[in-house]
């Protein structure tokens, strides 16, 4: 029988007396819902809370938009809208006007347990704008899709901090929305009345289809579990000259570039013998983002063994694939429009060390040999934050 895994808003809703008389302010999405699938907005307010304001992250409210393309849907919607992707990178965190009167604030979204996505740093950018006032802030905890046990990749470095990556913590950290606001409010020295409303029901080692909650796709790019699972390696190319898929039905699974031959591609990778991972032969035409309309060749994403699996040693072996293979290869600066201080690729790796060896030739064990101690350090480190066993 599936476990029955309850997320933090499933239980504020049946007890919510904690939030009486007070003036809420909701960071929120599409994915807010409770196991029911009913929108937490609707729910909460169906029991006397007061939701003064809604705070929508990067894709808006409903997921509309692309990634970092400026919210600014409107609709009509009871409660006041404040987007949180704006323009500038003053408008990523909410401005003094936007908490005034606010005596609690929840958290509420859907992260994928990728330190790419940019939800969770929404959170933390809120944290910090909320630092020294008497205002709570609670996490109304769900579950990492990853599962909460396998940690791969690099720690983020100081000097490479941006909207893809505040915290000091692998690509993949094992971590639930909850436990990163306990880790930020300790690296920050925050001083937060931080309450993590905990799930019931979830354990560590559970992936999301283990949970029997229902997936809402988090963002326009993110249609499947599937994808969540590639994603720590594959969004390595949205900084290079390569398709992560954008623009097709399988992006991130599906990874393509001109001049392409698919079978001589997926031939290398496959004998490569990365565990839990096999590559096929594909030809795909994105319809938007990076060589649309174009007939490009590439290789199609298969996790054949989810607990072998390393998505970021498997995401680097891919870059060195179509380096060494696609004509103009090219790791692109300006990527990101909030920092274009550091070449893209390296504020998603966390540093310029794996793209210089990349760079340099050097082969996938020396490149994979840069993060293994970190790992181990930060198992141990995050292990302070936990709500959740094994």
């Amino acid at each position: 029988m599936q476990p029955v895994v309850h997320t933090g808003l499933d239980r504020l809703l049946a007890r919510p007396e904690a939030l009486k008389g007070r003036r809420v302010g909701l960071i929120a999405n599409h994915t807010s819902v409770s196991r029911g699938i009913g929108y937490s907005w609707d729910l909460l307010s169906a029991r006397g809370v007061i939701i003064d304001r809604v705070f929508s992250p990067e894709h808006g409210l409903f997921g509309t938009e692309q990634d970092q393309v400026p919210v600014s849907f409107r609709i009509d919607f009871p409660f006041e809208i404040i987007n949180l992707y704006g323009e500038t990178h003053d408008s990523l965190a909410p401005m003094e006007s936007h908490i005034d009167g606010l005596d609690c604030v929840l958290f509420d979204i859907q992260d994928v347990g990728t330190r790419y996505y940019t939800y969770v740093n929404t959170m933390v950018l809120f944290l910090k704008a909320i630092h020294g006032r008497d205002i709570e802030f609670m996490v109304l905890d769900r579950p990492n899709p990853l599962g909460g046990c396998a940690i791969e990749g690099p720690v983020l470095k100081k000097g490479y901090e941006s909207f893809v990556g505040l915290l000091p913590v692998p690509v993949r950290h094992g971590l639930t929305a909850g436990e990163l606001a306990r880790l930020a409010v300790d690296y920050f020295k925050l001083d937060v009345h931080l309450r993590v409303i905990e799930m019931s029901g979830w354990n560590r080692g559970m992936l999301f289809d283990e949970t029997g909650l229902p997936w809402v796709p988090p963002s326009p790019n993110m249609p499947t579990l599937n994808t969540a699972l590639v994603y720590p390696g594959v969004c390595l190319f949205e900084g290079t000259s390569v398709s992560e898929g954008r623009g097709t039905t399988t992006p991130f699974e599906a990874v393509a570039a001109p001049g392409i031959r698919a079978a001589d591609l997926c031939a290398r990778l496959n004998a490569g013998s990365l565990p839990g991972v096999f590559f096929r032969p594909v030809y795909v035409r994105p319809t938007f983002n990076k060589f649309r309309g174009e007939t490009i060749g590439g290789a199609y994403i298969h996790v054949t063994d989810r607990g072998l699996f390393r998505p970021f040693e498997t995401g680097i072996a891919m870059v060195m694939a179509f380096r060494d293979m696609m004509p103009g290869f090219e790791f692109l600066s300006g990527v990101y429009e909030f920092n274009d201080i550091h070449p893209a690729f390296d504020l998603l790796a966390g540093g310029p060390a794996i793209r210089e060896l990349i760079l340099e030739g050097k082969p996938l064990d020396r490149i994979t040999a840069l993060w293994e101690k970190e790992e181990k350090v930060f198992a141990g480190l995050s292990e302070e934050y936990h709500l959740y066993r094994v």
